[in-house]
């Protein structure tokens, strides 16, 4: 059984006291009127190379005021919006990232019992342990939305009062609207946290009966499972991220979030392996397992690269209004640098190392190279949200910092904690041996 560590704990443990405590400055700090607003730009105005659209427009408005006072009232309501949005959407931004890691750890996770899988077996109880992470992330993500319907934030526009003066908008209403926006969300995500007890009760059930009867339960568990997820987060995906920006679209969308967020599970699922490996645990888990996974790594990465560019050069090269409004400002517009970056970081450094099946087997190169991936995979849902919810606005301060800290800890604490709950080598599967003699002739 394993010990969950009292420095990691404290270490978790400190993680979410200072990220609480950063995550109420963040709301305290909002500005509360378009006093302040004002106020804040104006002490800007001097650096006209760190302007962005919003504020040339904000400086036009001003020289305007007299003449038309209406708009410069309005953009001030505007940007009081999108400034008040910031602590919301850093919050926001964080729990669907982390939410998505334990989804897709469960998806991952159930595709092994689905095709009978061997090779895995051995890394069942890390993979459960990541899923494990599903239910606290499900409570935050729904209170998030439910505060949201509630006008606690401006995140969702469709839900606001001008909402019924924007023809889109009102096209799109027997959809977007709170009561099925709520329905569907609990019914998805409860969804999900049920099938995750099933598999995991008869994981546990299989390590003290062995019975063949509850390993049949459990593949069907899982293939239930994955026919219920391909539908369900096709729906979900649109609701929570897609309708942040309701007037643009995408069919590939869904399928760009799954590639993003399963990579950024199955690396998750390999750097703390590693680190149990690294603690003389997981005796049973060998070199060829380590090299699988990374494998997944680099094949999920051409993956992600492959839907990216599939849905950046249809949209872009099309030139529709409706589109490319999605990329000017994460291509040309104040996200440039972290397009960029996100671009180095999700393609083209796995694509370079995890490409060499030698570096596949270096510890420390996986575990350099999980880091960046993840980071880079953040800084992709980051991209995904921020444009929608905060414009021109967007920084990585304490807000940012502060939700990461605290969602790293408690994504630290429970997960570890789980892995607690249960041995680490799971037992009764008939393909055991196969687990644990798993390897490659070459390596």
């Amino acid at each position: 059984m394993y010990t969950f560590s009292s420095k990691l704990k404290l270490v978790s443990i400190v993680l979410m006291i200072v990220g609480a405590l950063g995550i109420g400055y963040g709301f305290l700090s909002a500005p509360k009127t378009t006093q302040d607003v004002e106020e804040m730009l104006k002490s800007k105005s001097h650096d006209s190379h760190a302007e962005s659209n919003e504020h040339n427009e904000h400086k036009a408005a001003t020289h305007d005021a007299h003449a038309d006072k209406a708009s410069h009232e309005a953009h001030l309501e505007h940007a009081l919006h999108q400034l008040q949005n910031k602590p919301w959407a850093a919050l926001y931004i964080t729990i669907f990232f982390f939410f998505m890691i334990a989804l897709l750890a469960l998806v991952f996770y159930a595709i092994q019992w689905a095709s009978s899988s061997g090779w895995s077996i051995v890394l069942f109880r890390v993979m459960e342990s990541v899923s494990a992470f599903l239910l606290p992330a499900s409570f935050f993500i729904l209170l998030f939305m439910v505060l949201s319907s509630m006008h606690f934030n401006h995140m969702f526009v469709w839900m606001g009062a001008d909402a019924v003066n924007d023809p889109v908008l009102v096209e799109k209403a027997p959809w977007l609207n709170k009561t099925g926006f709520l329905i569907r969300s609990f019914l998805f995500v409860g969804g999900w946290n049920v099938f995750r007890f099933f598999l995991r009760k008869n994981s546990i059930a299989l390590d003290e009966e062995g019975s063949l009867k509850i390993y049949k339960r459990n593949f069907n568990v899982a293939v239930g499972f994955l026919a219920f997820y391909i539908v369900s987060e096709l729906f979900f995906v649109f609701d929570a991220t897609m309708s942040l920006d309701p007037h643009w679209f995408s069919q590939l969308y869904t399928f760009y979030i799954f590639a993003s967020m399963i990579v950024t599970a199955i690396t998750v699922i390999l750097m703390i392996t590693l680190y149990l490996k690294g603690k003389g645990l997981l005796p049973k888990v060998n070199q060829s397992h380590i090299h699988d996974l990374g494998k997944f790594m680099f094949g999920f990465s051409i993956f992600w690269a492959y839907f990216f560019f599939d849905q950046f050069m249809l949209q872009w090269y099309s030139h529709q209004p409706e589109e490319t409004v999605y990329w000017v400002p994460r291509l040309l517009g104040a996200y440039q640098p972290l397009f960029i970056a996100m671009l180095v970081l999700n393609f083209v450094i796995p694509f370079l190392i995890l490409i060499s099946s030698d570096f596949k087997k270096v510890s420390k190169i996986i575990m350099a190279v999980g880091f960046l991936i993840i980071a880079g995979h953040y800084i992709d849902i980051f991209m995904l949200i921020s444009p929608a919810t905060v414009g021109d606005h967007w920084s990585f301060g304490i807000p940012e910092i502060s939700t990461l800290l605290f969602f790293t800890g408690m994504f630290i604490y429970v997960v570890f904690n789980s892995l607690t709950k249960a041995p680490l080598h799971a037992k009764g599967n008939p393909f055991m041996k196969e687990s644990e003699h798993y390897h490659y002739y070459n390596l």
